[in-house]
Order: C-alpha cells, then structure tokens, then sequence
C-alpha cells in the first residue's frame, strides 16, 4: 500500500514572449535540467564544423594527462585551415594545445592531441563517448569537423547534450572563459585571442566554440549563466549567430527561472501514525526550469508500513508530465536513553 501526499504549486500565468531565429537549426536548453526552451529543428543532422572540437576538448582533458608535453610530429601534415601554426619537433603542453584547439580552432592542435592521446583510435573513442552521454544523432569522423572528405554530422539537440555536459568541467569552463593565452614553447611565443566574440560583448557568457566550414556554414555554441540558471545556445547554419545567441540567453533569462523542488537531508511529513519512529530523508537535491506559464506539483507516494531503507519516491510534475523521480529514504530515530535517579544523582 501506498500514502500519497501531493504538494501544489500556485502559478500565475503571463503572457511569454514569442522569438525567432535566422539559424537553419537552433536551441536554447537549460544545462542541468536539459529542459528545452527554444527548439528549431533540434534533431535535424548537418555537418558541425568545428564545433566538434569540444568532444576534442572533453577527451583530452578527461584523459588526465593536460600538464604531459607533447612533441609535434608529421599528424600535423594532414591540417589545413584554421590553425595555431605549430611545427614539427615543437614541444608544448597538452593543456596549451587545448587552449589553442579551443581559443583559435586550431585543426594543427586536434590532429596532435588526437595523436598524442590514442593515436587513430581516437575518432572511436570520440564516438564511444558520444553513445556515453546521450548524443544519438552524432557521427564523428575526425577531431576538429573538416569536412571535404568525411566530416561530422550532429544536431542542435545533441551539440547542445555535449555542451552541457562539458561545462560541467572545471578545466573545461576554465578553457572555453578565456579571452587570451600567451604560451612559450621551445621554438615560438604565441598569443592566442579567443574567436567568441560574446566573450568580450555579453556579460554573462562562460564558454562556448565557434565554427565554420562552407558545407556547415557558419555554427557556434555557446554557454551563460545569470542567477543560479545556466543555458546553452546552439545554432548550425546561422548567418548572425553572436546576435541570435545574445537574444536567446535574453530570451531565456528573462521568462524562465530555477526552482528548488526538493532539499538533500531531512525529508518532514508530519504524520505520527506511519512515521513518527522514523525520519524521512532525501539523498540529493532537485530543482527544474520553469516559465510563469506552468503548471507544477510534487506527489509524494510513501509506504504505509514504512521500514528502515527505500521507503517511497517523490514525483516531480511540470504540465502534468514526470521530470524527475527521487527515492524517499527512511531510518529509525534513535532516542536516547532515560537516565536512572542514580546516573541522574551522579551526574549532579
């Protein structure tokens, strides 16, 4: 048997501005929740360009080894376009190649850490973390999205998946948040300005990586974060993305807030005939994206003969539809025990 207990949320609709963008596809999506809040063609596969630089990024500093130096060598003879123009026989620190990958889209830098962290093994391991994190619409057929021969093909939805995942990177926010890199190797100085404009224009921008080939056009994501909500824009084929980016985050924080549903620690129902010999606790926190539009409640289903562990779930609904589940945990309460009068009489 179940006891079930729903909590209401009282919301009072306004009216949400609608937005449009001049992207081929785009979305704006709440980073820790993945709520979607803007989508145009989010599942639609094109060639990524250089975005696909992140998954790059993401395995090179998972990898554990960013302080190791790499020593150039002849993979860097297969790069064209953009780069960070480093030479054979120059030594340079796998977390400077990522500063260039990510500051100045340096298809040099993914081939010489692609080698550096597994060789021609590195496109699969690329593809192996894509299924890891739920990326199901992505193909990845290189490090860095050149796509005259075989490119990588993504979507908005997923770029954005990868994005969000990324930026709860430490070194990885670190990254993709500065504006310039000055590194000395044993044969040049080098001083990198990051390609996201938005980074010097819009205050709460954390990160984010530009792209553009002429089969993709031009393609970006970026990440920002304003009071305790971070968002993440995709757009793929965008002729004014840094414009589009800017009035999406707007959009977004301006018609959506984060609220706190639920509290690690000590769950109160306040019902001494099921649960007064135990407390109720929940093991971590929850909150969710919500708009002045939805309709929210929380319905906790608790067993009525309530035993120490997994005791019942609460429920989490946004416009009557399940966001998110949380097992209920019940342990006995310790009471202490009654001195004697004569622990009572020693104690005085």
């Amino acid at each position: 048997m179940k006891k079930i207990l729903i909590l209401l949320l009282i919301i009072i609709p306004i009216n949400v501005s609608a937005i449009e963008t001049s992207a081929r596809c785009a979305i704006l999506m709440d980073t820790d929740t993945k709520r979607v809040i803007y989508s145009k063609n989010i599942n639609e596969q094109r060639s990524v360009a250089s975005i696909s630089k992140i998954m790059t990024a993401v395995l090179a500093i998972e990898s554990g080894r960013l302080d190791e130096v790499v020593t150039i060598g002849d993979e860097i003879d297969k790069s064209y376009g953009s780069g960070i123009y480093i030479q054979k026989g120059e030594k340079i620190t796998l977390r400077d190649l990522v500063y260039g990958l990510m500051l100045r889209s340096g298809n040099d830098a993914s081939y010489a850490i692609a080698n550096f962290i597994d060789g021609d093994n590195f496109v699969d391991r690329m593809n192996q973390k894509a299924k890891d994190i739920g990326m199901v619409n992505t193909v990845f057929n290189n490090p860095n999205g050149l796509d005259e021969e075989a490119g990588n093909y993504s979507t908005a939805y997923d770029m954005a998946i990868l994005a969000s995942y990324a930026s709860k990177i430490k070194e990885y926010r670190e990254i993709v948040s500065t504006k310039q890199r000055l590194v000395k190797t044993n044969k040049n100085t080098y001083l990198w300005i990051n390609k996201n404009k938005l980074l010097f224009s819009y205050d709460y921008i954390t990160g984010g990586k530009t792209g553009f080939t002429r089969k993709a056009k031009r393609t970006l994501v970026t990440t920002a974060s304003k009071d305790n909500m971070e968002l993440v824009v995709v757009t793929l084929d965008d002729g004014n993305d840094f414009v589009d980016h800017k009035k999406l985050f707007e959009y977004g924080f301006n018609n959506y807030y984060n609220y706190d549903f639920l509290k690690k620690g000590k769950l109160n129902i306040h019902d001494s005939v099921y649960y007064g010999k135990y407390n109720l606790e929940l093991k971590n926190d929850f909150s969710y994206t919500l708009n002045n539009t939805d309709k929210a409640h929380i319905l906790f289903e608790l067993s009525e003969n309530p035993k120490e562990g997994k005791t019942g779930i609460a429920k989490i609904f946004v416009n009557n539809k399940v966001v998110h589940e949380e097992d209920i945990y019940a342990s006995k309460v310790i009471k202490p025990k009654k001195k004697s009068f004569w622990s009572k009489f020693k104690l005085w």
